[in-house]
């Protein structure tokens, strides 16, 4: 084909096309209609004198040709490499600037670091600096920031993909946790105590087990789970209500301190440590490079 003939915006629904794989959903992406789509793959499918993408026998979708399957990789890459290109370098402005940053983070780490981050944007940053912080789903994460639909992913360094850049914020580590005038005393658990107690624990998905239950199956004991809450924040909830008993990282309990006894645990957790991940395309954005360096702050003020 003539590369002359072929338009940006054509190469950019190609695109789209090729990872959506449906003409419906890839129309929307890109904010156009489906009949203009179409227009555009007819268009495509002339200029590549090939079909590019034909009905799937599974009757849903679309099926990319053997010429379209050698194609992606490299257009992919390309598109990627030209928005690098002329994405500007001037100075980041925060006052001036008009930008939307969406961070994944949980709840945990929202009340440990992100808070001080949202406070420290709101002193420096003008009314066109807005903030979303999102559930962090690590499945395709890779995918989604390069994408940009996710700027920046706070969480353990271990779920961090090796493609992402990152870099480590924190360690923290494990403590035990009741409320003040908790029946038990004030002493710290032994053991036998510890799993004689009613604990809350944090689960997503209603499950009794975690990594503290794995550490205990090791010293041949077990805990009983009697509560399980979707986010760490309503723990502190639970504990203020109830004689129940919590272990979770320290840095979080820390915010709860006034209303609870933060005791030592009678038996070894591994520490953790929590970093921050991007894509490589943002390695050199000004503004992006602001941001991180506003969760370094509030990580190195919190240690």
């Amino acid at each position: 084909m003539d590369i002359r003939r072929a338009d940006l915006p054509l190469l950019i629904s190609l695109d789209v096309l090729l990872e959506e794989l449906n003409v419906t959903r890839a129309a929307r992406r890109l904010n156009v209609s489906q009949p203009a789509l179409s227009a555009q793959l007819g268009r495509l499918r002339e200029l590549f004198k090939d079909p590019l993408l034909v009905p799937s026998e599974a009757g849903r979708g679309m099926t990319p040709t053997p010429r379209a399957l050698e194609l992606q990789p490299a257009l992919h890459q390309a598109l990627l490499d030209l928005q690098s290109a002329v994405v500007s370098r001037v100075e980041f402005n925060p006052q001036e600037a008009q930008r939307h940053f969406t961070i994944a983070l949980n709840d945990n780490i929202f009340t440990t670091i992100g808070l001080a981050v949202a406070r420290d944007v709101l002193g420096l940053g003008g009314p066109g600096i807005r903030l979303s912080f999102v559930a962090p789903v690590e499945e395709n994460l890779t995918y989604r920031m390069e994408r940009g639909e996710i700027d920046l992913y706070v969480g353990l360094s271990t779920k961090i993909p090796d493609a992402l850049k990152s870099r480590r914020l924190l360690t923290d580590g494990f403590c035990f946790a009741q409320r003040k005038a908790h029946p038990r005393g004030e002493k710290a658990p032994t053991l036998e105590d510890y799993c004689q107690l009613s604990h809350v624990m944090v689960s997503q998905g209603g499950g009794f087990h975690s990594a503290v239950d794995d550490a205990l199956a090791r010293h041949g004991k077990a805990r009983r789970v009697a509560i399980t809450v979707p986010n760490y924040n309503q723990v502190a909830l639970v504990l203020a209500d109830t004689d129940c008993v919590a272990t979770l990282p320290s840095k979080l309990l820390q915010r709860y301190a006034s209303g609870l006894d933060l005791l030592p645990l009678p038996f070894a957790m591994q520490p953790f440590d929590l970093a921050m991940g991007w894509h490589a395309r943002a390695q050199h954005d000004p503004a992006h490079q602001w941001l991180r360096e506003r969760f370094v702050r509030a990580a190195t003020h919190r240690v």
